[in-house]
């Protein structure tokens, strides 16, 4: 099994932190963002891990290796100075990761999440004719609208009285045929999302546990507090 972690972003409101420091190796919970993801996907039983560079990206490199470290392969895909935004970062990616179905995640969450429960006798399991898979969350404070509903496992973006939705955790499986039509360059994700949920072809779940968006240096702070009292 092959997962992507995004890591190229500049992280611009985690300044001054990310000035000297890319997101992904903020230490969370005694270890950084992009380690305790690497264990998760290690433990899970993926042998491969594509991750994406542009600011800081050279010391990711230095910090990672190779991934043996962590029981794992890692590839690295450099996208410049520039990040490609997400959609453009994965499907530059895309001949790194293979023909399979493949995880995407976020470098700046910290979830207790565990990707094994994604997959089936080794494979990431997409659902029949689903081209991407969302792990979505309840909403936290600071979005509190969501970004998605969810009926019968499939994702919408329905809304009004009565419907719950939902806020994207940054982890999902991806079929190489999400990205059908797409050209190189920057782009990003959200347009792919919203043409799946348009085919009926964007399937989700929706996780509980843990999980929070590193978005801002109070929220790091706040995370690290509420560990340290535990």
């Amino acid at each position: 099994m092959r997962a992507m972690i995004l890591a190229a972003g500049r992280g611009e409101r985690m300044r001054p932190l990310t000035d000297v420091l890319p997101k992904p190796l903020l230490v969370v919970r005694g270890e950084p963002l992009i380690v305790h993801h690497l264990g998760a996907l290690a433990r899970a039983g993926v042998a491969e891990v594509v991750i994406n560079l542009a600011w800081l990206g050279g010391k990711i490199r230095a910090a990672l290796g190779d991934g043996h470290a962590f029981g794992l392969r890692i590839v690295y895909s450099d996208e410049g100075e520039v990040a490609f935004e997400t959609g453009g970062g994965i499907f530059r990616a895309l001949p790194l990761l293979g023909r399979a179905p493949f995880l995407v995640v976020n470098g700046d969450v910290w979830t207790d999440f565990d990707p094994a429960t994604l997959a089936v006798d080794g494979r990431w399991a997409l659902s029949p004719g689903a081209n991407a898979e969302l792990v979505l969350v309840p909403n936290p404070p600071q979005h509190p609208r969501g970004d998605f509903s969810l009926e019968a496992g499939i994702v919408g973006e329905g809304s009004g009285p009565g419907v719950v939705r939902y806020t994207y955790s940054g982890i999902g499986i991806y079929h190489p045929r999400f990205f059908d039509g797409c050209t190189p360059g920057r782009f990003p994700l959200l347009p792919l999302l919203r043409r799946a949920i348009a085919a009926e072809r964007l399937y989700g779940r929706v996780y509980r546990g843990e999980w929070q968006d590193i978005g801002t240096p109070e929220r790091l702070a706040a995370l690290n507090a509420a560990a340290a009292v535990e």
